[in-house]
């Protein structure tokens, strides 16, 4: 491989990829608030979400506050005697619902500037990645589609 002009190879960056955790956290908020329904609290504290997270109060607030934007959880009074509560049923949230509302980002990027136009590969990778990246975002988004909070809590409850 030619190195120079055609096709620089120096300027590649050994790195990792940076990789959002927004969405285990939201499912994990989610399936904690969803068990502890089922055992019959109406609510949960930042706190004692925060707990499970091994987390804090102030980074849970920051975390459910899109989903309560999107009506997955909701706020149960307030003050000392607040907390949280699922917005709808576990068995109507989707992971692609919490996906979206969080914001989350595609698992994959294209280059940040555009590549050599004189190089081979940086002339055409662009849209053949781009084309490859979309098929795996509608995976992902089939995927997430399919699955509910309540399908989660009930994999994680399964005897092994």
């Amino acid at each position: 491989m030619t190195r120079g002009k055609e096709c620089a190879l120096d300027h590649w960056k050994d790195g990792q990829m940076s990789v959002s955790s927004h969405l285990s956290t939201a499912v994990h908020a989610l399936c904690w608030l969803e068990l502890a329904a089922r055992r019959g609290r109406t609510k949960l504290t930042s706190a004692e979400i925060a707990s499970s997270l091994a987390s804090n109060p102030v980074q849970v607030r920051r975390e459910l506050a899109p989903l309560r934007h999107a009506g997955l959880v909701q706020v149960v009074g307030r003050g000392p005697g607040g907390g949280w509560a699922l917005g709808r049923p576990a068995e109507m949230i989707t992971l692609k619902q919490v996906s979206d509302a969080i914001g989350e980002e595609r698992p994959f990027a294209l280059h940040p500037h555009a590549p050599n136009p004189e190089c081979p590969v940086g002339a055409g990778i662009r849209p053949v990645l781009g084309d490859v990246y979309d098929d795996v975002q509608a995976a992902i988004a089939r995927e997430l589609d399919g699955r509910t909070v309540a399908d989660v809590l009930d994999r994680i409850l399964k005897p092994s």
